[in-house]
């Protein structure tokens, strides 16, 4: 399973996921740079992606499911993942809750399917920053907090038509932004299709923190400091 490298597995059966296993696939996987996805990050948090793409290689494919992040993971949490036969938890040794998901219609286990669905969405996901954020909070004359920005991942949905595509696109066809005060609510509206056809169509909910007053220059600064970070590890990969 190609998300073997990113988590193990303990004698009980819970799932751990240590800070350089989170880090490696935010960075490797989806093109997430977030400071809370460094491996040296004291308030790392696992990629929500992460846990998004265990439930579906470990657990299965539905046509239609639905994924609330209700809490963060840190290094090496205890998860337990818990299915029921309309969907799961995710759960830490404390009780707290992580993740609920629900779930319904025709069922998949193809390795390639699946890979490839986790693949095309999670590079989407991972890419919501700068690419759709930046453009979103200049349109609406605000931004996040540049020196310690907060963007939570809250939401997802999708629907899939069929599961017989071996290579479903995923493209992005609506971005929204709502702002009450200092928080902003971005929904993200995503269709898959295959040659042409449409497959189905899903919504990601973003929660923007701290908002305040639009700033051209501290914005393309964070922009800048963030692609930097993307350089800086494609030239460590690159290096012999």
């Amino acid at each position: 399973m190609f998300l073997d490298p990113f988590y193990t597995v303990d004698a009980a059966g819970a799932v751990r996921i240590s800070a350089a296993q989170g880090s490696a696939f935010a960075k490797g996987i989806a093109g997430d740079f977030n400071p809370l996805h460094d491996a040296d990050n004291p308030r790392f948090c696992v990629p929500g992606d992460l846990l998004f793409a265990l439930v579906l290689c470990r657990h299965g494919l539905r046509s239609r499911m639905a994924f609330r992040f209700a809490g963060m993971a840190g290094a090496d949490a205890v998860l337990s993942f818990r299915p029921a036969d309309d969907g799961l938890t995710v759960v830490d040794a404390a009780g707290k809750t992580c993740l609920e998901v629900s779930w319904s219609g025709e069922e998949s286990r193809d390795a390639s399917l699946i890979e490839t669905l986790v693949r095309r969405y999670v590079a989407f996901s991972g890419h919501n920053f700068p690419h759709i954020l930046v453009p979103l909070m200049q349109r609406h004359g605000v931004m996040v907090n540049t020196d310690r920005p907060l963007v939570i991942y809250e939401r997802m949905s999708f629907e899939l038509d069929r599961l017989d595509c071996p290579d479903p696109e995923l493209a992005l066809v609506d971005s929204q932004l709502q702002v009450s005060g200092r928080r902003g609510e971005a929904a993200l509206a995503f269709a898959f299709g295959q040659a042409g056809e449409p497959l189905g169509h899903g919504a990601k909910t973003l929660i923007l923190s701290g908002l305040r007053d639009h700033d051209a220059v501290a914005l393309e600064g964070l922009v800048d400091r963030y692609m930097g970070w993307q350089a800086a590890y494609e030239s460590s990969r690159a290096a012999p």
